[in-house]
Order: C-alpha cells, then sequence, then structure tokens
C-alpha cells in the first residue's frame, strides 16, 4: 500500500506549453502525460518534492478565471525561483520582501495564470507571528 498524498491539479487552457514550461524553466520532471484527441487529460510532474498534476480545460473542469490557483512554495531561495519565473514571462503580484514575521515572500503569476506563493522558512515561532501580526 502507497502512502495517501494530497496532489494540487491544475486545469489550464493549454497543458502542453505549461508542462513545457515547468520542465524547462523550473526543472519539473514529468512522470506521466495521456491525452485524448489532441488533449492532455492528465499529466503529472515532480516539481520541489512535490507531484502536481495538470490538464486541459474541457466542459466539465473549465480553466479558472480570474486570479487563478496559488501554489505555496517553500523554498531556500525563494527570489531565484520568482525570477525565473518573471524572465520566462511571468508576472509580479507582489515582490519579494522581507517580511516583518521571518523570512522572504512575494508572488508571481506564470503565463498561463497559476500563482506562485514564494517565501523561505519563517524565522519565528506561531506565537511570535501572531504577536508581529497583531501589532500590524
Amino acid at each position: 500500500m502507497t502512502d495517501n498524498r494530497i496532489r494540487p491539479k491544475l486545469v489550464l487552457a493549454d497543458a502542453d506549453a505549461a508542462l513545457r514550461f515547468y520542465t524547462r524553466v523550473l526543472d519539473a520532471t514529468q512522470l506521466a502525460r495521456y491525452e485524448v484527441g489532441g488533449s492532455v487529460v492528465f499529466a503529472e510532474i515532480e516539481l520541489y518534492g512535490t507531484h502536481i498534476t495538470l490538464k486541459d480545460a474541457d466542459e466539465a473542469d473549465p480553466a479558472p478565471t480570474g486570479p487563478g490557483p496559488i501554489l505555496d512554495v517553500v523554498h531556500e531561495d525563494p527570489d531565484r525561483i520568482a525570477r525565473t519565473i518573471l524572465d520566462a514571462g511571468g508576472e509580479t503580484v507582489f515582490e519579494m520582501s522581507e517580511q516583518p514575521f521571518g523570512g522572504r515572500w512575494g508572488r508571481v503569476r506564470d503565463p498561463f495564470g497559476v500563482q506562485w506563493l514564494l517565501h523561505s522558512e519563517t524565522t519565528m515561532s506561531p506565537e511570535e507571528i501572531q504577536a508581529v501580526l497583531e501589532q500590524r
């Protein structure tokens, strides 16, 4: 028996282009890909130790409207990931910056509408973070 897992699933207008982007720009590893009639019905990548599934939007699963899904990524160098996405056609949602509760945080949106909340580990305890937030 395998361990239980939760995998984010991205429904995108162009899953094929997103797969190329994530493997080329973010060094994701494509683990699986299945198509029907030229549409990606299921694909799986591994990125930063997490498995993410993708598919082309269709009648049953339309592409999201609005700001798009948010993937929360904790990484030792969040600035590097932000620059990589921005250099490949992404846009800034929130600039990378030092946060009063410790760590660097920021958010970018890739060309497919997926938002990447990028940050380093926080350096404060939950109680310290709550105290900082209450002072704001």
